[in-house]
């Protein structure tokens, strides 16, 4: 059979059907594997994470995998005060205050209201299928941000759910339906634990919680040097045919038949690829309504993580310049200070056009506001832009629009003849991680492995 995609599913997939006796081919159009998982390359010999890193607790199918692998993990670097930059003005906040890792601002308790109002409405989400909900048409036709509009009074309320948005799926919270954002905070659990909000935004307890030792690109590194040559890089699929005899798969430089394929990449990604014949109108049409978020890292190497003697934990939050969130990246023993920042949605948007230069200028204008006048002058910068990346368009995750989920939802994940689907998307739990994309390739080669 032939899996397309050598990320983080489809590799967990081909190990999973390798060791159930299987043949396997899998076909990776980028000269590397991991996918959105990536080792940012800084100019030195040595990488930071260019694409998901973080892993927090309940996501036990990544955390399995490493271990597996070898891979250990280390805390993300949590000790002092968070950065809070809104209307012009800095501030400090506690880690461990009101909400878990909320700052503090004149409308939090008006935040808090609106998230204990969310919060009863995620138990009311099936993990996994949204569309079921009691209320899924309602919720379904609106999107974050009107109800966050309806149900808070706040600026500052408003201000820090749209941030919740931004971080965590890189768009708008106009662009999201409530439905989707719903799910999406039920699946941050597991199958004893049910997803919280908390645990989708907080570092401690949640899921920015840990990270891995010498970056998370090196769990699909390691995989696929253990699954070898059943892997071709640089060989992407360009269509797909269904006949009586299975599937023909057509790459650059390659044909193939088999009897079964996995499409391992998100909805949009998987929808460049030409189905013959024509795949269920479901499943085609959710591939057109399933956009990736805009989403770009700006990251700076300085000699010595300068902000950990500054009382700071290297993150932070804003409302206005390139960056909207930045992180601590530095390597577990501190022998260097690594600044990573987020550029999301309508920020990265703006950056169209510009030049390395300019976009590094707007990164450190950034870090500059966010940590002083040290942030200004690192040995290093590097970047790396997802939403004009060729084999992911964005990041972190696919996103539903309001009325995508209750139209087309069961579509993400049933088989369409030998077709099979995966990819984080599909996973029930942790949807958008590393945890999720694992999931779904164990998933789906139990899947394919009944099939056969």
């Amino acid at each position: 059979m032939v899996i397309v995609g050598a990320g983080l599913s489809g590799l967990a997939a081909a190990r999973d059907l390798v060791a159930a006796g299987r043949s396997v081919l899998v076909l990776e159009a980028r000269e590397r594997p991991g996918g959105r998982v990536y080792g940012l390359p800084l100019g030195d010999g040595t990488t930071s994470e260019g694409g998901a890193e973080f892993i927090g607790p309940t996501q036990d199918r990544i955390a399995a995998l490493a271990k597996d692998m070898g891979v250990d993990t280390f805390t993300t670097y949590n000790e002092g005060k968070n950065v809070y930059y809104r209307n012009g003005k800095r501030s400090l906040y506690a880690t461990d205050g009101l909400l878990g890792a909320v700052p503090p601002d004149w409308g939090v308790i008006d935040l808090e209201l609106a998230l204990l109002k969310l919060g009863n409405m995620i138990k009311e989400v099936p993990v996994g299928e949204p569309w079921k909900a009691a209320k899924a048409d309602e919720w379904d036709a609106q999107t974050f941000y009107t109800w966050s509009r309806s149900n808070s009074l706040s600026s500052g309320a408003r201000f820090l759910m749209d941030a919740f948005a931004s971080s965590t799926l890189s768009m708008r919270s106009q662009e999201v339906s409530l439905l989707y954002l719903l799910n999406y905070a039920a699946s941050a659990g597991n199958e004893s634990t049910p997803g919280t909000v908390d645990r989708l935004i907080n570092t401690k307890g949640g899921a920015q919680e840990s990270r891995f030792v010498g970056g998370s690109q090196e769990v699909p590194v390691r995989l696929a040097a253990k699954l070898g040559d059943i892997i071709r890089y640089n060989t992407p699929v360009r269509s797909i045919e269904t006949g009586s005899g299975g599937v023909t798969v057509t790459a650059d430089g390659l044909t193939v038949t088999a009897k079964r394929v996995v499409v391992a990449m998100s909805p949009a990604i998987a929808n460049k690829i030409d189905y013959s014949p024509a795949l269920p109108a479901n499943r085609a049409q959710l591939m057109q309504r399933y956009p990736m978020g805009s989403i770009a890292k700006f990251v700076g190497v300085y000699d010595t993580p300068f902000w950990r003697a500054d009382g700071l934990t290297g993150q932070a939050v804003a409302d206005s310049g390139a960056i909207d969130a930045t992180f601590d990246n530095s390597p577990p023993d501190g022998s260097r200070g690594i600044l990573m920042g987020f550029m999301n949605q309508a920020n990265i948007r703006k950056l169209d056009g510009a030049s390395a230069d300019e976009v590094r200028a707007a990164g450190l204008a950034s870090f500059t506001t966010l940590f002083g006048d040290k942030a200004a002058n690192p040995r290093i910068t590097a970047f790396q832009r997802w939403d004009n990346e060729m084999w992911s368009g964005g990041g972190p995750v696919g996103i539903a629009p309001p009325g995508a989920l209750t139209a087309f939802g069961p579509a993400l994940r049933a088989p369409c003849g030998p077709i099979h689907w995966a990819g984080t998307e599909t996973s029930d739990y942790w949807t958008g991680y590393m945890d999720g994309a694992v999931r779904s390739g164990e998933r789906v080669a139990r899947e394919v492995h009944a099939a056969l």
